[in-house]
């Protein structure tokens, strides 16, 4: 498929610098790009791959100078990485608008409703009662269990797992492997050492404009719903437990797991391999680092902590700075009283 400079500009609401019917069919990394292939330029440390780079069309920075003239065709943008976002979202659209109709084999229960230009890959099973949206992309071996709720515009990649009564906004893309809907951990000891199931008969809810990345386990609720908010945005192999709520925007790195019934707030950053503790609340705001363990509420919006268990970003980095300097103090406090050793001798030498 092939795109020419005014094209992408109108697509990306940028300016022409050059040839607009320079024509691009593929997208490059720009120190890799050859004739006929789109790159971008954002991050000032790429800069001299601008005037070596073989790329026809590169979006690059309204307020970047150039230093040399260039052969290539150039589309100025505020923000080149946003907008280069802006045009792959673009080009995947397309790209899935091909994608039409049901595959065999595959199963759809005759109770299930489905929207205008949906796509239902092999192997995949649309249980009673489904309702899917218009636009919707369901990818090979996917189960979408008895009652779930898919809304417009959504993407379910290969093997994932949708269980029963779970509903899913618009514009949410799921990928390969996450289930959604298992049990949460939820079981009663009993006198005599064993362990009671308590039936999980909740759901999880996942509003609009939410990604969830691959191999993410979300459980349903106890009772009520576990609930991904608006545009949340979640990594690969995170652990989401029953009755949690995440907030509006949030973003969580890999790894992380959240035990059952915290509240995370709105535009939360959550750091990779991080372990949040049940039953408490995460401000607005806050930032939590890599591989902290936090045990307790932050109840103040823009926290920033870090460390195991998580405390104060700031006081724990000069913790650190002094833990790191212990041995060069041990050696100062030895040659100190090494010294003081020295004067009283000789005090009492002159004495």
């Amino acid at each position: 498929m092939e795109f020419s400079a005014s094209q992408i500009a109108l697509i990306i609401k940028g300016s022409v610098e050059g040839n607009p019917n320079a024509t691009v069919n593929s997208f490059s990394k720009i120190e890799e790009a050859v004739a006929g292939q789109l790159a971008f330029l954002a991050n000032p440390k790429y800069e001299d791959y601008l005037y070596t780079t073989g790329a026809s069309v590169i979006i690059i920075n309204e307020s970047l100078e150039l230093r040399q003239p260039l052969e290539a065709t150039l589309i100025r943008v505020p923000d080149a990485y946003t907008a280069f976002a802006t045009l792959l979202q673009a080009y995947e659209q397309i790209m899935e608008q091909k994608m039409v109709g049901i595959q065999e084999p595959s199963f759809v229960a005759k109770t299930a409703t489905v929207g205008e230009n949906v796509f239902i890959g092999a192997f995949s099973y649309i249980g009673e009662n489904v309702k899917l949206g218009k636009n919707v992309k369901i990818h090979p071996h996917c189960y979408i269990g008895n009652g779930v709720s898919i809304g417009d515009n959504c993407v379910i990649n290969p093997g994932v797992k949708i269980y029963h009564n779970c509903v899913i906004g618009n514009k949410v893309i799921i990928h390969a492997g996450t289930v959604l809907g298992g049990d949460g951990f939820g079981f009663a000891p009993q006198a005599d050492g064993t362990y009671k199931k308590v039936p999980q008969i909740g759901n999880v809810v996942v509003e609009d404009e939410v990604e969830i990345g691959s191999n993410c386990t979300i459980d349903r609720a106890t009772m009520g719903s576990t609930i991904i908010h608006k545009g949340a945005k979640l990594d690969n192999l995170i652990q989401i437990a029953h009755n949690v709520e995440i907030g509006t925007y949030t973003v969580i790195a890999a790894q992380t797991g959240v035990s059952g019934s915290t509240k995370i707030g709105s535009r939360v950053m959550i750091g990779g391999q991080a372990g949040i503790v049940g039953h408490i609340t995460i401000a607005d705001g806050s930032r939590i680092n890599a591989q902290s363990g936090v045990s307790k509420s932050l109840k103040q919006p823009n926290s920033v902590v870090t460390g195991s268990p998580a405390s104060d970003y700031t006081s724990t980095l000069r913790s650190q700075a002094i833990f790191r300097n212990l041995p060069d103090m041990e050696k100062r406090i030895a040659e100190l009283e090494l010294l003081v050793k020295q004067l009283m001798a000789e005090r009492e030498s002159i004495q």
